[in-house]
């Protein structure tokens, strides 16, 4: 049965230094929690904090934190992002759906869960709510469980349960979960949804992240019919679709009748959309963005997102050369799955340029020290605003051509000399 404390600072009393710390991440990451461990991180030694994205967690960049507490981040946040690349935290290229299950089997010790729950329910049940993802796992693998109980925190359906009596110390305070909205879609975004919608029909199941571009899609299916979800995460343009009729989920090969899920992150729209809402469930990410799982929906229409893409195909989805921009997640797991899916689809959707169009993002090869997240065999579709190039079966010279016809204009020149300097046959 859970110790109730008073305070944060008394919640994290059991940490000691040595500890690995897996930290709830996403719009639950426990921030009052951290905050209290900051503020006694000069009395630990080699502390690590195992974590996803992490929201309002700017307090992990604190001067006297540094050489207590290490974050080691399986994805990279706004927070960490620049500790990586100064080194003074540590990144972990894996597969989101190998992370549950390096936890399970002991190849990464978890000693202490830092979670952010809903309230006990009459049965004890308290819920991970807005973001199952690797913490159920976390849960259930560490030693403690410390427990932020927000009366804010949504009820979720699904993997994300804990009982009362796992919970080690507790402390209760009513504080509102992070909201992010995307900035709303530019010319080239809707030029980019448009033609990424256009790959996408009726009865199809989709898996879309957050941001400008999955939002914008999804206000292009309104005319569509019987749209699933089966994804990592959702965010506010699924509620719209939800709310208009277009998602049913009737016709989905599993879990009929459901969205499925393993974290939301949006408005508060959507927390009080999946609060207590048995149509939806957020399950384990190990099971979510298994390919088991995920290619046992037809139809499966997987959409990503990338930094950089050569043009064999290869898709850079993690970092900006050498430096760590974000994480490997989902996004092999759900390109594979959507290959292995019956009438599957994966579209990999990004601008042509960056930097205010002085870059292109489309590269004869990817810069060096880029990480290859999606290999070129995988990949199916490339959407920019200036079309799609479908690379499934392709040769390199083939492929090639196409990624060039949806470069930016202005580096289509560059791009062709250099093909013809690779290819002089």
């Amino acid at each position: 049965m859970a110790t109730v404390v008073n305070s944060a600072a008394e919640a994290i009393s059991l940490i000691q230094s040595d500890q690995q710390i897996w930290v709830h991440s996403m719009a639950a990451t426990p921030s009052l929690l951290l905050e209290a461990l900051v503020e006694r991180a000069a009395q630990l030694t080699n502390v690590s904090l195992l974590q996803l994205h992490l929201e309002n967690a700017e307090m992990l960049t604190a001067s006297y934190a540094k050489g207590h507490l290490r974050p080691r981040c399986y994805f990279a946040s706004h927070a960490t992002r620049h500790m990586i690349n100064q080194g003074t935290a540590d990144y972990i290229p894996m597969m989101l759906s190998d992370i549950p299950r390096s936890m399970r089997t002991g190849e990464q010790p978890v000693d202490v869960a830092l979670v952010q729950v809903s309230p006990p329910d009459k049965h004890g049940l308290c819920s991970l709510g807005v973001s199952v993802e690797a913490s159920r796992a976390a849960c259930e693998s560490a030693n403690t469980i410390i427990a932020h109980v927000n009366p804010q925190m949504p009820r979720s359906h699904g993997d994300g349960f804990i009982h009362w009596r796992e919970i080690d110390l507790a402390f209760e305070k009513s504080v509102p979960l992070p909201v992010v909205r995307p900035p709303p879609p530019d010319k080239v975004t809707q030029r980019i949804a448009q033609y990424a919608a256009e790959l996408i029909g009726d009865r199809d199941c989709l898996q879309l992240g957050i941001g400008a571009i999955p939002d914008a899609i999804m206000s292009k299916l309104t005319h569509l019919k019987d749209l699933g979800i089966h994804s990592e995460m959702f965010s506010d343009g699924v509620v719209d679709l939800v709310e208009q009729g277009v998602i049913t989920n009737h016709f989905k090969s599993t879990h009929a009748g459901t969205l499925v899920a393993g974290f939301v992150m949006g408005s508060q729209r959507v927390y009080d959309f999946i609060d207590d809402n048995p149509e939806v469930v957020l399950l384990d990410i190990e099971y979510v963005n298994s390919l088991n799982s995920i290619s046992r929906n037809k139809q499966l229409v997987s959409v990503n997102s990338a930094l950089q893409i050569d043009l064999s195909g290869q898709v850079c989805a993690d970092s900006i050369g050498s430096d760590i921009y974000s994480g490997v997640g989902g996004q092999l797991d759900f390109v594979l799955g959507a290959n292995l899916s019956q009438n599957g689809r994966s579209i990999i959707a990004l601008p042509s340029t960056a930097a205010g169009g002085s870059i292109s993002r489309i590269v004869p090869v990817l810069t060096s020290g880029a990480g290859v997240v999606t290999p070129r065999a995988n990949v199916h579709h490339i959407v920019t605003e200036f079309g799609v190039a479908t690379l499934r079966g392709k040769s390199l010279i083939e492929r090639a051509r196409a990624l060039i016809n949806v470069a930016h204009p202005d580096f289509r020149e560059e791009l062709e000399r250099w093909l013809k300097a690779a290819f002089p046959g």
